[in-house]
């Protein structure tokens, strides 16, 4: 027997899809259902590598342990990792399978896909008693529905019902909802049960003329208005959307347990991906992270991090553009930590050879770290584990690069004195592990280091657990929909799908 399934469609990118499909995953496990995610086509620079070496979406793998199960390729079959502007390394099944432009995805291979998409949706829900899929950008995109994989196209296919997320925190979002639906076929019409309004500040009370209203013009109901609550935007999805400047981690609000607070400024270089590393950072009491784009915003910070990158030339190019290589290079010579993870590993080190990534061939790196790092065709795509400053360290690799270390000290060991991955030179550190950061007694350690060479009476807090803070997180939003969800209603909906004879809204698709 098939399980249930929902659609979480929103009416925008960015809306609030991935933290309320986590949302309803939380809630539905703690009611003892058995529940997974799915998002047939995502576009991340943010991806993670389940413990079958499949590369999926960070978003994805977190539902997932909302979901408290293990991430699988089935729940994210397609990933688009954007290469630039107009084209993206298309990532089918967790294996990179080639870069096609948009016009070439959108234009045919898109769409054969989508056997590949149902099967897997079709598989999870024979599996678990509910999957609960989310949508992209939004499912009124008129260009895109003839070869739409992800919003109405799979609903159709599977039957889903769908409900329709709104970020009333923009604004416009009544406008929103109704021209979602407004702008479907009827067809597509009928399986939009509903909405969601999400970030709401304020009195409901005043909302709650508009949502009637909303009811009257379109026959679907509201399900819930979510209230704004800081600190829930975790793994986001797009690390282009990323301000190059000013943006702040949202850190933990506790004091310093030192004298002294932990300045890390982030260099926000072009197609930044899995710039969640820092989340680990900013979690730390005491921790301050900032993105910066400019070499005199590294003049205060005590570490700086040069995160990874899709584009590692082009990353290297716009930071010697910026003033920002000489500034790190200047850093290095002076003792003062930097820390290179995956493309900043490469690109701290000696020479790049790529005629993969950007095909350039031999670049010069900003010789930092002995390394030279040749791009090959195969992506590696592994979940290790070592030492490193006295402390087990677990990570994910994800990258075409292949380093030579040359001279150094080994950072990530097995243990037993073997090197494992990356270097260090004085206060330089490299490593082509994701996550590493998210090893407590590692990160702490790791901060006592960067700590004492910058100067800074700075002291990790000795009880800080990122595993139990993502928890308390993935709980706050089980909390959101079962305190501000008509629950019942959503049970419902996964239970039995959208219900009969909901009424058209003119104009509908066009032609």
């Amino acid at each position: 027997m098939s399980g249930g399934g929902l659609l979480v469609a929103g009416t925008t990118s960015d809306a609030g899809k991935s933290v309320v499909t986590a949302g309803i995953c939380r809630w539905l496990v703690r009611q003892g259902v058995k529940v997974a995610p799915f998002k047939a086509q995502n576009m991340s620079l943010n991806s993670f590598v389940t413990r079958e070496g499949a590369e999926i979406g960070r978003a994805q793998a977190m539902q997932a342990q909302a979901c408290r199960i293990e991430p699988t390729a089935l729940m994210n079959p397609v990933l688009l990792k954007p290469g630039g502007e107009q084209s993206s390394q298309v990532v089918l099944m967790g294996k990179p399978v080639g870069e096609l432009s948009a016009r070439g995805y959108h234009g045919g291979r898109q769409q054969r896909l989508l056997g590949t998409v149902l099967d897997c949706l079709a598989e999870l829900r024979s599996t678990y008693d509910a999957v609960i899929c989310e949508g992209a950008g939004s499912p009124a995109e008129i260009n895109l529905r003839r070869t739409d994989i992800v919003n109405m196209g799979i609903a159709r296919n599977a039957g889903l019902p769908v409900v329709v997320v709104g970020d009333i925190d923009r604004g416009g979002v009544f406008a929103s909802f109704f021209g979602t639906v407004a702008l479907l076929s009827p067809e597509d019409q009928a399986l939009v049960a509903g909405f969601l309004v999400n970030k709401f500040r304020g009195d409901v009370s005043l909302l709650e003329p508009g949502l009637d209203m909303l009811l009257g013009l379109t026959g679907r109901p509201t399900y819930g208005v979510l209230p704004y609550r800081h600190g829930l935007g975790i793994d986001e999805e797009d690390g282009l959307r990323v301000s190059l400047r000013g943006t702040v981690r949202e850190s933990s609000v506790a004091p310093p347990v030192g004298a002294d607070v932990l300045r890390v400024a982030v260099c926000a270089v072009p197609l930044m991906s899995n710039f969640t590393d820092v989340d680990a950072l900013a979690a730390e009491p005491g921790v301050v992270v900032r993105f910066v784009d400019r070499p005199e915003e590294l003049a205060d910070a005590d570490l700086v991090v040069v995160p990874g990158t899709r584009g590692t030339v082009r990353a290297l190019e716009w930071l010697r553009e910026r003033g920002l290589a000489d500034a790190l290079r200047r850093r290095a010579a002076e003792g003062l930590p930097v820390l290179g993870i995956c493309g900043g590993y490469q690109i701290l080190g000696e020479r790049i050879e790529d005629e993969v990534e950007s095909r350039r061939g031999v670049v010069e790196g900003l010789g930092v770290l002995p390394v030279r790092v040749r791009f090959a065709r195969d992506k590696t795509l592994t979940r290790p584990a070592g030492e490193a400053l006295g402390e087990r360290v677990e990570g994910y690799e994800i990258h075409h690069g292949v380093a030579d270390v040359t001279g150094g000290e080994a950072f990530l060991t097995d243990g037993g004195g073997g090197a494992l991955d990356g270097c260090r030179v004085g206060q330089t550190w490299g490593t082509h592990w994701h996550g590493s950061l998210e090893s407590d007694g590692f990160r702490r350690a790791f901060l006592r280091e960067v700590a004492a060479a910058a100067g800074r009476r700075f002291v990790p807090a000795a009880d800080t657990s990122f595993a139990a803070l993502r928890e308390e997180q993935l709980d706050r939003l089980g909390d959101l929909i079962e305190q501000h969800a008509d629950t019942d209603a959503l049970w419902r909906l996964i239970e039995s799908g959208a219900p009969a004879g909901l009424p058209f809204v003119a104009p509908g698709a066009p032609a």
